[in-house]
């Protein structure tokens, strides 16, 4: 699957090297880091080090593209993203849930990319009272301010938590009692039969590619959608509202 490349300029952006290391000794929520590719000294690589640890996905990059995000022309290699809201753990999710006294209701995004989609799904997830979306570290569309604002500000709202790896998670969800529901074309449960009542993680596939192998096996169920005309697939966002407010529908 090639990767939804989203360039953001100008809001949210923290340029240099100072800035950028205060921010992060700060605590504050970065996104993303964009490194100068080939550019790696102590300095740089201390700050990647620390964006690392403070879960922000570190990308090395063409001295071209830092010069064309940069705002301010002055970024000596490094500029963050920042997160338009902190990143929220599974565990958070799971206790939103038991907080309100619901079975679990979450959505898991496979490597959506497109960060209109992700925002979409964000923001129909948190109408319809899910309790939280998980994502991917890599290969995905993270908190940026472009999926905040399609969010309509959900983001603000609605836990988002992003996680290493998609397949151990899934695994660690049906330790806890969550059953996994795949959307996929032709699986073998029709939507209206599937028990959305149950505590659910909803696992919604990429733009192109659908669910990835190993996340695909680690569902308990295959879901898919009844199509009646033409076009085979359905938005990935719009698979998403579908299945949220028919587990909305069954829970009421």
């Amino acid at each position: 699957m090639k990767e939804y490349e989203e360039r953001p300029q100008g809001e949210g952006l923290i340029e240099g090297r100072n800035a950028v290391t205060e921010a992060l000794r700060a605590g504050a929520s970065i996104d993303k880091l964009y490194i100068a590719k080939g550019e790696t000294d102590r300095t740089l690589g201390r700050i990647a080090a620390q964006a690392k640890k403070a879960g922000a996905v570190v990308v090395e990059a063409d001295r071209r593209k830092l010069d064309a995000m940069s705002a301010t022309h002055s970024h000596q290699g490094v500029i963050a993203v920042a997160a338009a809201a902190p990143y929220a753990t599974v565990e958070d999710i799971l206790q939103a849930a038991a907080a309100r006294g619901e079975p679990p209701l979450l959505v898991v995004c496979d490597e959506l990319s497109d960060p209109h989609n992700l925002g979409a799904v964000i923001r129909t997830a948190e109408c319809a009272g899910a309790h939280g979306v998980i994502i991917p570290k890599r290969r995905s569309a993270g908190l940026t301010a472009v999926v905040a604002k399609t969010s309509a500000g959900a983001v603000s709202y609605l836990p988002v938590a992003r996680v290493p790896n998609l397949p151990a998670a899934l695994k660690a969800l049906k330790k806890q009692g969550v059953w996994v529901f795949g959307t996929a074309a032709g699986g073998p449960v029709p939507l209206y039969e599937a028990d959305l009542r149950l505590p659910a993680a909803i696992v919604i596939g990429s733009e192109g590619d659908g669910m990835g192998r190993l996340v695909q096996e680690s569902c308990d169920f295959l879901v898919s959608i009844p199509m009646h005309g033409r076009i085979s697939s359905l938005n990935a966002s719009a698979a998403a509202a579908i299945l949220l407010y028919e587990a909305v529908r069954q829970r009421r």
